[in-house]
């Protein structure tokens, strides 16, 4: 166990260190940066001093050296834009974009378990033929599209929820500013985070079900019923517990697109997280901005990987038995 998290710490690392030199690469042929921060009275002279002082004249092995020792310790500079410390930028949006993504994550998981286990033990019925038809336009139509939709009737025609913005925040220890704890904070939440787990949650779902229905045919299945278990315990003490291994895969890479993704729906809703903040990056070419954006989006993805081949030690024993054959 101990040499299976050191190998994969050590694959993260180069991991980590590929994406920076990727978007250190892509980002210098993105726009100069010089421009979106003078007016057209600069000099010359005086852009070449800019240009010296945030070190863009150096070389490229020089940039991305500096890049990568200042990012190891959590500094990524200064915003070309906004002349704020690019960590603190990231930091006071992180956790409008975490609570979007967890509510999300977990109302997809959540549903889409419960949906995928209903429509394949009861795969006859009306009602799972329906959840089938609304769970394929719910893959076909486009975020941006759900958004809108969700924003024209809960909060234009029945005008049940806000329709934008994050709501009242409380501010926890001046670390973290949550709008879990306010009515305002939780209506606004709703909608963005419907619109951002609708997808995942039909990914999920169909997952669950195709699993949930290969399992029901095997062997051990029929021999569960044969002894004479209920009904209860063959579909969630052994079918349902078989299906989780490739369910809790797709649900932790989601999770990471959810937080990677949540660009589209920040910026439909207005949004106040990281996403909007890459937005307004790209527009004004803010490369520290830019690269730290997809420096965290990489971290993200590495953590739940390696957390999610540590469950497949607690859900599946095979696993474990496999890996301790190996070491005999």
């Amino acid at each position: 166990m101990t040499a299976f998290i050191i190998r994969r710490l050590l694959q993260s690392i180069l991991v980590m260190l590929t994406v920076a030199l990727v978007a250190f690469a892509l980002f210098r042929f993105v726009g100069d940066p010089i421009a979106s921060m003078v007016g057209q009275e600069t000099t010359l002279a005086e852009r070449q001093e800019l240009r010296e002082m945030l070190g863009l004249n150096d070389p490229f092995i020089v940039q991305f050296f500096t890049f990568v020792s200042r990012a190891v310790v959590g500094d990524f500079g200064i915003s070309y834009r906004l002349q704020q410390p690019v960590m603190e930028l990231i930091l006071s949006r992180l956790p409008a974009t975490l609570e979007l993504a967890l509510v999300s994550g977990f109302f997809a998981f959540i549903f889409g378990v419960g949906f995928g286990v209903y429509t394949a033990l009861r795969r006859g019925g009306w009602l799972s033929s329906s959840i089938m038809t609304i769970s394929l336009i719910g893959v076909s139509l486009p975020t941006f599209l759900i958004g809108v939709l969700l924003i024209w009737v809960f909060a234009v025609e029945f005008q049940w929820l806000p329709s934008f913005g994050r709501g009242d925040v409380v501010d926890l220890g001046g670390w973290w500013r949550t709008g879990l704890l306010t009515e305002s904070g939780r209506a606004s939440l709703i909608l963005p985070a419907i619109t951002l787990g609708l997808y995942q949650m039909t990914l999920i779902m169909r997952l669950v079900r195709a699993e949930m229905l290969e399992v029901l045919r095997t062997d051990y299945i029929k021999f569960a019923r044969a002894r004479g278990l209920t009904n209860r315990a063959v579909h969630f003490g052994h079918a349902l517990k078989n299906t989780l291994v490739p369910v809790i895969t797709i649900t932790g890479l989601q999770l990471g697109s959810i937080i990677a993704f949540a660009i589209i729906t920040e910026t439909v809703f207005q949004w106040p997280g990281v996403g909007a903040l890459f937005i307004n990056s790209v527009r004004f070419v803010d490369v520290p901005v830019m690269a730290a954006y997809l420096m965290l989006i990489a971290l993200v993805f590495v953590v739940i990987n390696l957390i999610v081949d540590l469950l497949y030690y607690v859900v599946d024993p095979r696993l474990r038995v496999d890996r301790a054959g190996a070491g005999h």
